[in-house]
């Protein structure tokens, strides 16, 4: 017991360390004079008739915010669209507009994006989904992964961010501490949500329109998100009603999470009860953010910062690039850093000793550039809830029990029930055979094939099974890198969790004045069956849920059109039906 209180307090000191988060992106110069541009995404996704553009409006920060990069005077989101469909957005039938959870961007949503607006045009209707970016993404630099994939050459992405090289007019510039963000201590909660009401009413400037065609919701944290924006009052006249968040929308649609206004659902999801509210009030806190003595981004030293989120947009270049090449990324890093190191041995260490000795090192091992994605990402490998999803198994090579940071048994022991929101439920696995065979990745779909060699835990029981692996690997790895706004969020600012925490404050709750709002339009909810509220057995029959069997947290986002059993996917086709409802 004391091994594992001693591994969490690791975590959430992780979690919670001085910032050190990265560089500004500088400002598109094709903004310039401008104050929308709509411009096509260039997918390798499948032909699925649907067409998607990224969309830029300019909507300034207030001056109270501060000095800022002038990029982070626009809000941006990807639009998906019916190809066949009118390109007009208020001609669609539907719009779904959806808020990202903690460390996300809109580029998470591009599966599940592309796949609920194919099912509603399999039934005649043409809807529209979009995936919203929030202000602090504007801080990303994608430079170096944008040229690696001009050039189709991943080391590129590797040359840029370690080499100091220059590509496009571009240096990196590094990464920022939190001292170089003092702008996003103001940006919480408020900011978040009348951001979103000002880019709707500004794409769809018709209130009754939409009243009548958009759905309001999000994943994880982003449906918390929603239930704010649902009681929100965004005039500051609390006698009017047409500005009211609820009636911005026509339903609401949760994604992994619920649509309401606190954190208890989101166990494990969010940093609830472990960011800093040491008893000191709304304006102590405020205090802390503003002189930098409290983290601005939820950050920390190792595993959760801005260069580990994106060395996951790196490993995405990799394994999209060159799937089957034996591991350059990890061959290809110059002498590694403490963060890498650390994160490294974090997320391959097979247990405390090797993490502590640091050997076998990850380099001591052959793996393709799509084994190693999915090492960082797969629900038998990757640590971390929030970072899961089931994308396949291990082959080629002989693979032991993981346990670190957490043993198997923990994770069914009963009186450790509380970890299973941070580390998932899921045995873990890892290669273990250094300096032997190739390690190549067992895609989603060929788990359980006549070739499968079964891997079992030291208990006998299978890893996984078919029906436990539902996104496809390329699909992920296609969505960590192509999309022209990040599927990670770099710099998540800690003041909009904060807010949430302390909404009792009437500085937050001055204007969430319509508590009818959550049930004011209905509600679709749909759960992984192995995720954050649902991952225990129980589904709390108020909800309403659907249940998709076998779900991580990030498998509402990254699960393949086509399931192993044959059928549509689950999430996807549930939505796109409650997108068609009369509501």
């Amino acid at each position: 017991m004391n091994r594992v209180t001693v591994l969490r307090a690791t975590v959430v000191t992780c979690l919670l360390a001085a910032s050190t988060v990265s560089g500004a992106a500088a400002a598109d110069s094709a903004r310039v004079g401008s104050l929308r541009t709509e411009t096509p995404v260039n997918s390798s996704g499948p032909a699925d008739g649907v067409t998607e553009t990224v969309v830029s409006v300019r909507l300034p920060l207030p001056a109270s915010v501060g000095v800022h990069p002038a990029a982070c005077d626009w809000l941006s989101y990807l639009r998906f669209r019916d190809s066949a469909g009118p390109a007009d957005a208020t001609a669609a039938d539907r719009i779904l507009v959806a808020q990202p959870g903690v460390l996300e961007g809109a580029g998470a949503f591009d599966s599940v994006a592309r796949n609920t607006v194919a099912a509603a045009a399999k039934q005649g209707q043409h809807i529209e989904f979009w995936a919203l970016d929030r202000r602090s993404n504007c801080l990303e630099d994608h430079a170096g992964i944008r040229a690696a994939l001009a050039a189709g050459d991943p080391t590129i992405a590797v040359d840029y961010y370690y080499r100091g090289k220059v590509f496009d007019g571009h240096t990196f510039g590094g990464y920022l501490t939190n001292g170089q963000v003092g702008w996003l201590a103001k940006i919480g909660l408020e900011q978040t949500v009348r951001d979103e009401y000002k880019l709707l009413v500004h794409e769809l400037p018709s209130q009754q329109l939409r009243k009548q065609r958009v759905l309001c919701g999000g994943h994880s944290l982003g449906g918390v998100i929603t239930g704010f924006f649902a009681e929100w009052d965004f005039d500051g006249d609390h006698s009017t009603t047409a500005d009211a968040g609820f009636n911005q929308c026509a339903g609401y649609f949760a994604l992994d999470t619920t649509i309401s206004t606190g954190l208890s659902d989101l166990s494990g999801a969010t940093p609830t009860g472990d960011l800093p509210d040491p008893g000191l009030g709304y304006a102590a806190v405020q205090a802390g953010l503003q002189t930098g003595l409290l983290t601005r981004t939820l950050s920390g030293p190792a595993v959760i910062n801005a260069e580990t989120m994106n060395f996951l947009g790196i490993a995405g270049v990799f394994a999209k690039l060159k799937p089957q090449q034996t591991a350059s990324l990890l061959q290809s890093l110059p002498q590694p850093n403490l963060n890498i190191e650390t994160t490294s041995r974090v997320l391959f260490s097979k247990d405390l000793a090797t993490f502590i000795l640091g050997k076998p090192s990850v380099k001591d091992f052959r793996f393709t550039n799509e084994t190693v994605l999915g090492a960082l990402m797969d629900d038998n490998s990757q640590p971390l809830s929030i970072l899961q999803t089931s994308v396949g198994f291990f082959d080629g090579g002989r693979v032991a029990d993981k346990d670190f940071p957490l043993s198997s048994d923990a994770l069914t022991d009963p009186a450790l029930a509380s970890l299973r929101g941070l580390f998932g439920t899921r045995p873990l696995a890892i290669p273990d055979q250094p300096n032997g065979p190739l390690y190549t990745w067992r895609n989603y779909n060929r788990v359980g094939a006549p070739d499968d060699p079964g891997y079992r835990n030291s208990d006998g029981q299978p890893y996984t099974s078919a029906d436990q692996e539902v996104t496809d690997i390329q699909e992920l790895a296609r969505s960590m890198s192509e999309q022209p706004l990040d599927f990670t969020e770099h710099y998540f600012p800690t003041k909009l969790i904060t807010d949430i925490q302390q909404a009792g404050a009437p500085e937050v709750s001055r204007d969430v004045i319509y508590r009818d709002g959550l049930t004011a339009n209905p509600t679709i909810t749909l759960l992984a069956g192995d995720g954050i509220i649902a991952g225990d057995g129980s589904v709390p029959a108020e909800l309403h849920a659907v249940v998709a069997p076998g779900y991580q947290h990030l498998d509402v986002l990254t699960a393949a059109a086509t399931q192993n059993n044959g059928r549509p996917e689950v999430v996807s086709t549930n939505l796109a039906a409650f997108a068609r409802r009369p509501l």
